[in-house]
């Protein structure tokens, strides 16, 4: 069980049949009345986001969350199908669970996948990817003192903004978290 005052980012428990992951929190002592913990919760389960007020002495049981790293084999048209390294044994992924994660993820990458009582409800690439640019238009020389950008697509088929100087068959560092490009490798 964990106490409602002591609720911190990342948190993960069951609250209504649900479980929830702490997005957001704050304590609030006012000048007059009790303190309490006003939250944001993710539902880890269907994604909705909601704000929920708690008493500081309010108890919550934890939710144990399973972490493996695997790796994205292919995807048939409608599930995409992961390997587990330890065991072999292969895990098929809906493509609701995938939506953000698969724009980074190529074929033999390694992904961190979360489970909940044996069900995934997240897939995260890892936070920095090398991905060969497939489709850009050219610079024009000579503009590079603005910053300007340009938009790019990559093997994945991810469209992002680069710098001009960027052509068709360079390998590139984006950010996964923020989809923003770091680098030319």
């Amino acid at each position: 069980m964990i106490l409602a005052g002591n609720l911190r980012k990342g948190i993960t428990f069951k609250f209504e049949g649900d479980v929830y992951q702490v997005i957001d929190f704050l304590h609030v002592k006012p000048g007059k009345g009790a303190a309490f913990v006003r939250t944001k919760l993710k539902s880890l389960m269907t994604g909705v986001i909601k704000d929920v007020t708690f008493n500081p002495t309010e108890r919550l049981e934890r939710a144990n969350i399973e972490t493996k790293e695997m790796q994205y084999l292919y995807n048939d048209g409608t599930l995409y199908y992961f390997m587990d390294m330890e065991s072999y044994d292969q895990l098929p992924i809906d493509a609701e669970v995938m939506e953000e994660a698969i724009k980074y993820l190529k074929e033999n990458d390694t992904a961190t996948i979360r489970f909940y009582e044996g069900r995934v409800f997240e897939v995260s690439p890892s936070n920095f990817v090398e991905l060969e640019v497939t489709e850009t238009e050219p610079g024009i020389r000579g503009d590079t003192a603005t910053g300007a950008t340009k938009p790019a697509t990559v093997e994945t088929g991810f469209t992002l903004n680069v710098p001009l100087f960027i052509n068709r068959g360079d390998k590139i560092k984006i950010d996964t978290r923020t989809g923003e490009y770091i680098s030319r490798v």
